[in-house]
């Protein structure tokens, strides 16, 4: 009796590790970088925001066009989660105290890819 237990909790576990397993996807992202040009007046003001091109945008709703119209890191931020682009980090550049403050902002995008192809 023991036994028919102990196989049938075990098969159970297989069955199931196994079904887990197939249904488990690797994450594949595409990234994109936007530049955020500050004046350099610490208020945070935007001169611009630019986009140079990049692979991530082929054929994507978002466009380097519609990005660099936006006003503001905020309007940036929501127009990209708007779009499913998750905000990854940001860096900041200053090279003198009266010139611009240079800011990368880094997306990334989740690529649904359910059989990557191996080589």
């Amino acid at each position: 009796m023991k036994i028919n237990i102990l196989l049938s909790i075990f098969l159970t576990l297989l069955l199931t590790g196994s079904c887990l397993a197939q249904n488990q996807q690797k994450s594949y992202y595409d990234y994109l970088e936007v530049i955020v040009v500050q004046k350099p007046d610490n208020k945070g003001k935007i001169k611009r925001i630019r986009v140079e091109p990049q692979p991530s945008l082929a054929g994507k709703i978002v466009t380097s066009k519609l990005i660099e119209k936006l006003k503001g890191t905020s309007q940036l931020l929501n127009y990209m989660n708007q779009h499913n682009w998750e905000f990854v980090d940001r860096k900041a550049i200053v090279s003198g105290e009266n010139e611009p403050v240079w800011m990368s902002y880094i997306f990334r995008k989740q690529i649904p890819i359910k059989n990557p192809l191996h080589h």
